[in-house]
């Protein structure tokens, strides 16, 4: 059987030597050794150098050791309670980049990061190689008239500028909605997979690093995927649905369709469509962000080939378009063209909030057909969202020529960093919190100790935590478990001997600037024993300051806190048995 890297180097093979490879002219075999020279470029596509590396080592022609879907290398499980999936359409915090491609490449970089501190309201992630390169690349974006105030740099190596392919791919974890206490739940993660291009290891653990290390204290968990791919192979809307190509397949063939589906749904929470692929000769890379993106829960835009009627990648693109018009979606088609072994398409674009950057091209073909035009006209009534006429977002055209001849254009070289949950309306500046721990019905003894497991999220830092314990559902947190403690992800909790079959966990999270989330654990846990409900304030008896608690909710309607008969109302039965309990100066 063949592997999931042969079959990689196969289609690279069989696409023989494109221009995508005569134009990139790194990496290079030094005796013996593949070099990925810095400034030289790499092809989105396999190169030669690469194929004859493998050739010498075939070692790494061995399956990928993580494409079991059910396993996780990082921490042994699928990402905690539910998973959302943000479009790149979504409101976004940032863009990542990698300063790794040609003087042309880099560039193009560069104008896109102006764009994008500006217009695109977002910040840019930039990953350099070296202390020295950002003080380079520093110089480079603010003459190219970038927001530098908007400009993160993150030091560390990379081979190649086609961050979409190994960069980290972003969830939510959690839920926003209301639980008991109104905890605000939702967290960002990273799901990630094993980049198809084996030779290129600073690529492939690039993501693992960014996760934890990367963003300092605003650790962002990572989930191993156990998929072998190329992150440009995958579209998707913010409503449970996504998209790739039958290459995933090739690049897995230990999995089956039903297999690869499954693992999507499983730690991103979408419905995957498998896609027919473009033929090498057409797309070295045939991945579906060079022919589709969507750019609204309900709009996409794919390719047309006016010039290649009838042509293979012209019927998938058809088919495509009728396939998801059936899903629901409206479809806007922009012109591509296939010349010298190059891909010119304009659906590689990039959407960060009210900016759009689309491709264009110096290609004299492309210009005298009125390409660039005819796309831009395309593209503005794509994002004529209230049909007036006008396009309700900014469309910037960059000149893409240099990233077209080396297989890819501009949504190839970025990865999307959406906005932390956080407050509506406010970017994420509220900080949240996901309770990992007790998310089943759990029975716990007194004296026990568990290990309570939380992620935190915000758009800057977070500083301390508390954690509180309720007898009653939440209706109160009367009892500290920790408070101040730093945000370690985990503590461990002695069990008090406080029984009840209405136990809840909170955790308090605060930023640096004073703002402050909570969530909840997802279910009610038991602590065995005899209940004892009318202890309002956990101090282990019945006394003036459970009475104070109660008179505050007694009342005919609905309170949680004195229900002690669970009828939906505290009422005057209620206040009989906390009366027994309250006499006593003990539970009755």
């Amino acid at each position: 059987m063949r592997t999931a890297w042969m079959v990689i180097v196969s289609v690279g093979l069989a696409a023989g030597l494109c221009q995508a490879d005569e134009v990139a002219t790194g990496p290079r075999l030094e005796g013996g050794v593949l070099v990925y020279p810095e400034g030289a470029g790499v092809s989105r596509a396999m190169t030669d150098a690469e194929r004859a590396y493998l050739a010498l080592h075939p070692e790494l022609l061995q399956p990928n050791p993580f494409t079991n879907p059910f396993t996780d290398r990082v921490g042994g499980s699928r990402p905690p309670g539910p998973i959302a999936c943000p479009g790149e359409y979504a409101p976004m915090q940032a863009i990542l980049m990698s300063w790794d491609g040609s003087a042309q490449q880099n560039n193009i970089l560069a104008t896109m990061a102006r764009h994008i501190t500006t217009t695109g309201a977002a910040d840019v992630y930039m990953v350099v190689d070296t202390a020295s390169e950002q003080t380079t690349v520093t110089t480079a974006l603010s003459n190219a008239g970038a927001n530098m105030s908007r400009v993160k740099f993150f030091v560390r190596t990379t081979d190649g500028i086609w961050i979409r392919d190994y960069g980290p791919r972003y969830i939510y974890v959690g839920s926003n909605a209301p639980g008991p206490g109104g905890g605000q739940g939702m967290v960002r993660g990273i799901v990630r997979h094993t980049y198809n291009r084996p030779t290129r290891v600073n690529d492939n653990a690039f993501s693992g690093w960014f996760g934890p290390s990367g963003m300092g204290s605003r650790r962002h968990p990572v989930y191993e995927l156990g998929l072998t791919h190329g992150g440009g192979n995958y579209h998707l809307d913010s409503v449970g649905r996504s998209f790739a190509t039958v290459l995933i397949q090739n690049e897995n063939p230990g999995l089956s369709a039903a297999d690869i589906i499954t693992t999507w749904s499983d730690f991103q929470g979408v419905n995957t469509t498998l896609m027919p692929a473009f033929p090498a000769s057409v797309d070295s890379t045939q991945h579906i962000d060079m022919w589709m993106q969507i750019i609204g829960d309900n709009r996409v835009i794919i390719s047309d080939w006016p010039s290649n009627v009838g042509s293979t990648q012209d019927v998938i693109c058809d088919n495509a378009a009728t396939q998801l018009q059936g899903l629901g979606y409206t479809v806007y088609r922009v012109p591509a063209r296939s010349l010298s072994g190059v891909h010119y398409t304009y659906a590689n674009m990039v959407v960060c909030n009210n900016l759009v950057l689309l491709p264009s091209y110096a290609n004299a073909t492309m210009t005298s057909a009125g390409h660039n035009a005819q796309a831009l006209a395309a593209v503005q009534q794509a994002f004529d969202f209230d049909n007036n006429g006008t396009s309700d977002k900014t469309i910037v055209q960059v000149p893409s020529d240099a990233l077209a001849t080396a297989a890819g254009v501009m949504h190839c070289i970025v990865m999307h960093v959406p906005a932390a949950p956080g407050a509506p309306g406010v970017n994420g500046q509220k900080p949240t919190a996901h309770i990992a721990s007790l998310r089943t019905p759990t029975v716990l003894t007194p004296g026990q100790t568990i290990p309570i497991e939380w992620l935190t999220d915000d758009d800057k830092n977070i500083g301390t935590l508390d954690i509180h314990f309720s007898a009653n559902d939440g209706a109160l947190f009367p009892l500290a478990v920790a408070t101040g403690i730093s945000d370690s992800g985990t503590r461990n909790w002695t069990v008090p001997s406080i029984p009840t079959a209405k136990g809840r966990l909170r955790i308090t999270v605060r930023d640096l600037d004073g703002n402050s989330g909570t969530d909840i654990n997802d279910a009610a846990f038991t602590i065995v024993g005899t209940p004892c409900p009318t202890d309002l304030n956990l101090d282990g008896q019945t006394d003036d300051g459970d009475f104070v608690i109660f008179s505050g909710s007694y009342d005919e309607f609905a309170s949680p806190i004195g229900d002690f008969n669970n009828d939906g109302f505290t009422d005057d039965a209620d206040f009989v048995i906390f009366a027994g309990g309250y006499e006593a100066l003990v539970c009755p």
